[in-house]
């Protein structure tokens, strides 16, 4: 049978699909434990939710997608529905790190004038990358300006990740203010450990999508393009496991409890310039 995909493409429905049924699990996974703990949830949760069935749509989209172009040669309409939900699944994915960074919903029920700006700055920059990332990937490099667009979608993307930053470290340092003054000290010690361990998930995650899987991308030979794909939607699914984990609707969540025999502990750590990022 003809295969009209490349031989280092050629794996890639079958890949799209299982990772697909994958986050279908797990949103199931998330809808159960939503449900189990209805008080704790907030509106983030919600958001988070809408997050995952959107990426579900979108690599269901991309094996389709892939599938009718390596049997019939075209997509069939399928990539249009692919650059579709890619699109939703993007403007979700940072909105969800910049709301979780900045507190909304943990610390407190509202955002402050410079964390809707970085909203209002990273929103339209995504819109911006995805225009290019379907000019890129509907032509191809024999267009005058496909070198352009490339720079282009690379420069916007590197901005909006340093955006996204700022927020969760804005948190931190107002996190480590307020605990010299409400006497809490183990419960702010435990919300500064768990924004510092997400803001270390976000750069971990954000260096290996664009940094270690474009190399991948770069030097595997021409059969194992794939791998790059692998490795991508591998980091995704990890990122999103522990996100996910880390801020889950629980009515006894550990980061939150107040435990009055750390109080003195949490307080010299507290008091310890070092504790920093």
């Amino acid at each position: 049978s003809k295969d009209y995909l490349s031989a280092g493409l050629t794996h890639l429905p079958s890949l799209y699909t299982f990772f697909s049924i994958l986050y279908l699990v797990f949103l199931g996974c998330w809808i159960y434990v939503c449900y189990t703990n209805k008080r704790s949830v907030h509106r983030i949760h919600l958001l988070m939710s809408g997050l995952l069935l959107f990426k579900a749509l979108n690599l269901i989209c991309a094996a389709e997608d892939k599938h009718y172009v390596k049997v019939t040669g075209t997509p069939h309409g399928w990539d249009v529905l692919f650059y579709i939900f890619q699109f939703i699944r993007v403007v979700l994915l940072f909105t969800v790190i910049i709301l979780i960074g900045t507190g909304w919903s943990f610390l407190k029920p509202f955002l402050q004038e410079r964390e809707k700006k970085v909203l209002m700055i990273v929103i339209p920059l995504q819109v911006l990358a995805n225009v290019a990332s379907i000019v890129i990937g509907e032509t191809g490099p024999f267009i005058k300006d496909w070198v352009t667009w490339n720079q282009l979608f690379l420069l916007v993307d590197i901005v909006c990740c340093c955006a996204i930053i700022f927020p969760i470290v804005w948190s931190i340092r107002s996190l480590r203010e307020t605990s010299k003054t409400d006497g809490k000290a183990a419960r702010n010690l435990a919300k500064l450990t768990l924004f510092r361990q997400f803001y270390i998930v976000v750069i971990g995650y954000l260096y290996f999508t664009r940094i270690v899987v474009f190399a991948l991308r770069t030097i595997a030979a021409y059969k194992y393009q794939w791998v790059s794909n692998a490795a991508e939607e591998t980091a995704s699914l990890a990122f999103y496991l522990v996100m996910f984990y880390m801020f889950r609707p629980a009515e006894k969540n550990e980061y939150f409890i107040l435990d009055e025999e750390d109080e003195e502990a949490a307080e010299i750590a507290l008091r310890d310039e070092e504790f920093e990022l």
